[in-house]
């Protein structure tokens, strides 16, 4: 089958202009400055828009406390 109306490479690249893949912003943390994605909790605070959203301390007491349970548990 032929196509009757065969798209030049202009048209077919104006239409592929918006398929572009952007790289992702980020912002500086109000609270500790560090830079984090926009529109997401800050990985070394825990804060969100001005407000405690992750507490951090305890996330990673609770990771090693986790790891420690399974080294014991391979030695055994």
């Amino acid at each position: 089958m032929v196509v009757r109306m065969r798209s030049t490479r202009s048209h077919t690249g104006n239409r592929r202009s918006h398929h572009a893949i952007e790289s992702t912003s980020f912002s500086k943390c109000e609270n500790c400055k560090a830079l984090k994605r926009r529109h997401t909790v800050c990985s070394t605070c825990g804060y969100y828009r001005g407000k405690k959203v992750l507490d951090l301390v305890k996330k990673t007491e609770k990771k090693q406390k986790k790891a420690k349970a399974k080294k014991a548990e391979a030695k055994s």
